[in-house]
Order: structure tokens, then C-alpha cells, then sequence
């Protein structure tokens, strides 16, 4: 139980500092007159200029490519932020919905139909924000890209961990079966 409370302290405390970066990282960036600046891989493999301080027979290539904008539009600078803020606010509602899981755990049990509902609610939370969190990174990095560099283009992309879908899935079927066995005691309970 104490771990529990103090991970439950911990984590809500941990939302709260997501959610200040959030808030200061996106005050910072608008306010911010610097060049904005992208990497890609549009151009990997592409070979590099001969001035390299490399031996005789080596060939270099490059695997990302590094943009950046020395004035850039709003858009732009918005598109930039596009690529950071989403994963912090996802990351602060996440840490939010665990710590109260877990306040739900220390208050009721963690057997409860209340808790079970909890770690759907967070495995389903898990499960679409990183998919929509992914696909707005993604994106907003493909349109910065081809803001500056218009022959590559742009277009829907996913980025990020995608391995957190699989991660929320587990616990939105651990839910599910929390609430079947809650309903099975409860039943079980009734009949004695």
C-alpha cells in the first residue's frame, strides 16, 4: 500500500510537470524569433560531396538531412511545435489517468468494477493517443519538411513509440478481465 500511494504521489506529481513543459515549451517556441529546423530521411543514402576528409575508395553517404529556417513563418513555427508539444500533453493526461488508477486502487481495492473501468479507460487512452499523438508528429514534421524543401512534399505519416498500442491493448483486456472476475465474485457472493 505504500508503494502504491507513493507511486500514485509520484505520478501525479510527474503529470504536473508534463503539463508545465507543455504549457512552457509552447510559450517559449511562439515567443521565439530563432530559426526553426527539421530533420529528414527523404534523401538518405544520398551520396555526399567529394570534400570529405575520407580515404581513397571510401564512399559517403548521408541518412537524414538536417533543414532548418532562419525567419520562419507562423505556420512553420506552428508545424515545429507540432512536433513536440503532442507527445508532452499525451504524456501528461496519460500519467494523469495511471495516478488515478491507482488512487482508484488505494480507496476501493484493486479487484473493484470502478478500478477495472480505470485501466480500460487508460488502455483505450493509451491505445488511440498514441496513434492520433503519432499521426499529428508525423505529420506536422512531413509539412514543415516540405515547407522548406517543396519537392519532397507532404503527407500523413506516423511517428513516435508505436509499441505503447500494444501496451494500451493489454490493459484495456486486463480491464476487461478484471470486470468479468468482479462480476464472478460478486455473483459468487450472492449465491452464498
Amino acid at each position: 500500500m505504500r508503494l502504491t500511494r507513493t507511486l500514485a504521489s509520484a505520478t501525479l506529481a510527474l503529470a504536473m510537470l508534463c503539463g508545465l513543459a507543455f504549457i512552457g515549451t509552447g510559450a517559449t517556441h511562439m515567443l521565439d524569433d530563432g530559426a526553426v529546423c527539421v530533420q529528414t530521411g527523404f534523401w538518405a543514402n544520398s551520396s555526399l560531396e567529394h570534400d570529405l576528409p575520407i580515404g581513397d575508395g571510401v564512399k559517403a553517404s548521408s541518412s537524414a538531412t538536417r533543414l532548418c529556417q532562419d525567419s520562419p513563418s507562423v505556420g512553420q513555427r506552428a508545424a515545429d511545435l507540432g512536433g513536440e508539444l503532442p507527445w508532452l500533453l499525451f504524456g501528461a493526461l496519460a500519467l494523469f489517468l495511471f495516478s488515478r488508477l491507482l488512487k482508484g486502487v488505494l480507496l476501493q481495492g484493486p479487484f473493484t468494477d470502478p478500478v477495472s473501468r480505470r485501466l480500460s479507460v487508460l488502455g483505450w487512452f493509451v491505445t488511440s493517443g498514441t496513434l492520433l499523438t503519432g499521426l499529428v508528429v508525423g505529420w506536422s514534421q512531413s509539412w514543415l519538411v516540405g515547407s522548406m524543401a517543396p519537392m519532397v512534399g507532404s503527407g500523413p505519416t506516423l511517428s513516435g513509440p508505436l509499441v505503447l498500442v500494444l501496451a494500451g491493448l493489454a490493459a484495456v483486456i486486463m480491464g476487461r478481465i478484471m470486470r468479468e472476475g468482479v462480476r464472478m465474485r460478486e455473483d459468487l457472493e450472492g449465491t452464498i
